[in-house]
């Protein structure tokens, strides 16, 4: 029950922080910046503490489960990802669509990567 809590208070946190970073974007353009941005630096956090971080920052399992499921879950969203990604294609904005979702999946690997590099290399130092 205590695990649920955090997981919920976390994610509560993680989806305030992403309605934030979309309100950055608000606006701006009819390209999804605020999703990206939300995808691609969840993703970086993400595989930085699995890389090893996580244990060194915070040594209860439950907390972990809460920054990871909880807050990197709730502010990551592949669903938003998934309809903007329609919806350009549906208003004929098939070149934006086709650029959104090859920067989302390639940005999202290749940035991933690099966070888990970072972390592996901060849990060896």
């Amino acid at each position: 029950m205590k695990q649920a809590i955090f997981v919920g208070i976390a994610g509560a946190l993680g989806a305030i922080c992403r309605v934030g970073i979309g309100r950055l974007f608000e606006g701006t353009s009819g390209f999804p910046f605020g999703t990206l941005t939300a995808n691609l630096a969840g993703t970086f956090f993400l595989c930085l503490l699995s890389a090893g971080v996580i244990q060194r920052l915070i040594a209860d399992k439950q907390l972990q489960t809460a920054v990871t499921t909880g807050f990197l879950g709730s502010f990551t969203t592949f669903s938003a990802f998934s309809i903007e990604t329609v919806n350009l294609f549906q208003n004929g904005q098939i070149m934006l669509a086709i650029l959104y979702f090859a920067i989302s999946i390639t940005g999202g690997l290749v940035i991933g990567r690099f966070g888990y590099q970072i972390g592996h290399r901060m849990v060896k130092a």
